[in-house]
């Protein structure tokens, strides 16, 4: 393995995703190839219908690449079987725009539900409220979701993101549904979980406020690579620019 791997948290070579829409095909993501380093925080930006959900679904393996190459952490994703896709998403961390938090489920059991069937190392209970806690909502454990706010139940959807202690974690427009405030305190924790646990964040977004506080930006147009640059806010010095990326 070269080091250019090493350091890399996400490649993407050549991918392609289509849909069937009524006689014909629309191609979603066409032909995307770029390289994300480990450990920033990277906005997916472009116009609605641009792919960029798309993409990120597949690289999180929700959604399957038609063809090319999709590499995270060492794990070539368009190659896993079943057996490997289930390992593989447990690895990840996914956060949707409408948090899917299970009404019935206080806050305590919605964040332990992803490993509830699987054995850990850990105690999930004590783990998920070391997670609530880092995620500002210790004492509100045993809350149903209707009784939390919109940003609280964001962060409900984070903890249980982090259950796993992934090194990737993939956020599909996560301040979409929050006012300003809650959405800059949801891109405040996201920050600071990054720095403190070493993860790579990726987030899909249509929102400047997400992209001005990213340290990269990927900007997709009709499904394709349109640009990518340095965050404006961020001195030159200090940004990551991340460019069209193509296989040695």
């Amino acid at each position: 393995m070269t080091d250019h791997h090493e350091t890399a948290a996400i490649e993407c070579v050549d991918v392609v995703k289509r849909f069937r829409a009524g006689d014909g095909w629309l191609t979603a993501v066409d032909g995307v190839s770029l390289r994300i380093d480990a450990g920033g925080m990277t906005a997916l930006t472009g116009p609605s219908g641009s792919g960029k959900s798309t993409l990120l679904h597949l690289i999180g393996a929700i959604e399957k690449a038609d063809s090319g190459s999709i590499l995270v952490n060492d794990a070539e994703v368009t190659t896993l079987g079943r057996t490997g896709l289930t390992a593989y998403r447990r690895s990840i961390g996914f956060v949707f725009q409408r948090y899917h938090l299970i009404a019935a489920l206080t806050a305590l059991d919605n964040v332990i539900a992803p490993v509830l069937p699987y054995r850990t190392a850990y105690n999930k209970t004590a783990r998920a409220r070391e997670l609530l806690a880092t995620v500002g909502l210790a004492g509100r454990e045993e809350a149903l979701p209707a009784r939390l706010s919109g940003g609280e139940q964001q962060r409900v959807a984070i903890a249980r993101a982090l259950m796993g202690s992934p090194r990737v974690l993939l956020a599909d427009e996560p301040t979409g549904n929050l006012d300003s405030q809650s959405g800059d305190a949801v891109l405040d924790l996201l920050d600071d979980l990054r720095r403190d646990h070493r993860m790579t964040v990726l987030i899909a977004t249509h929102e400047r406020q997400v992209v001005e506080r990213c340290d990269r930006v990927i900007r997709l147009r009709d499904g394709a690579l349109a640009e990518a640059s340095a965050g404006q806010d961020r001195p030159a010095s200090q940004a990551h620019s991340v460019v069209p990326w193509q296989a040695p």
